[in-house]
């Protein structure tokens, strides 16, 4: 064999190993996208499982009676779905009661639409649930969340003020782990709606006219 046809001969192995390499490469490159694809597809999935959960268990526990603003129906207030979750309409101002309503401690009192209440703790106004920054829980980790119904304390703080009437968190307190993360994950997947609900008001703050 010639030293030319050797060249040549190494010429083709060399580039035929090359070709191979590149062939291998490709296809663990393939395959490693293959895997993210589907890794992020799992995770994707999970996800919607867990928001999925959290709305059922957002519906069925009444949440929307207290923190979702209402439109009235010859059936009385329902949901209105375009604002679920964001609490007492700011727009309304803060409500005032007559003397007699004020005095009487027996009952407790709610706004038509069921956002607003007043009892011997004051006037408290169901909270902005949605993932909105600034009126909302947007920057609310999953830890706090879970942390604030488990102690009954606002943004589950030591010493914190406490989570006020009529919240039932010492009910909601006794759904597990996976529970309250399903409720989180649902509630960040709600529209972020700009509502500043007013601050609890103690007793001898309340409004009242004679």
């Amino acid at each position: 064999m010639t030293l030319k046809n050797k060249t040549l001969q190494l010429t083709i192995i060399v580039l035929s190993i090359v070709a191979t390499v590149a062939a291998c490469s490709e296809a663990g490159s393939n395959q490693s996208e293959t895997k993210k694809e589907d890794i992020t597809e799992f995770r994707q999935k999970e996800k919607d499982e867990l928001i999925a959960r959290g709305k059922y268990l957002v519906t069925v526990s009444g949440c929307n009676d207290c923190h979702s603003p209402k439109i009235m129906t010859p059936m009385g207030p329902v949901p209105d779905t375009t604002r679920l979750m964001s609490g007492y309409p700011s727009e309304k101002g803060i409500p005032s009661l007559s003397e007699a309503l004020a005095k009487d401690q027996s009952w407790v009192k709610m706004s038509h639409d069921i956002t607003a209440f007043a009892g011997p703790w004051g006037m408290t106004f169901g909270a902005n649930l949605t993932p909105d920054e600034a009126t909302g829980i947007g920057n609310w980790t999953e830890e706090v969340f879970v942390k604030t119904i488990r102690t009954g304390k606002h943004l589950g703080q030591e010493g914190g003020r406490p989570v006020m009437p009529p919240m039932p968190w010492y009910m909601v307190a006794k759904m597990t782990d996976e529970d309250l993360s399903s409720v989180y994950n649902y509630l960040m997947s709600l529209p972020a709606i700009s509502n500043r609900v007013p601050a609890p008001i103690p007793p001898n703050e309340i409004k009242v006219v004679k």
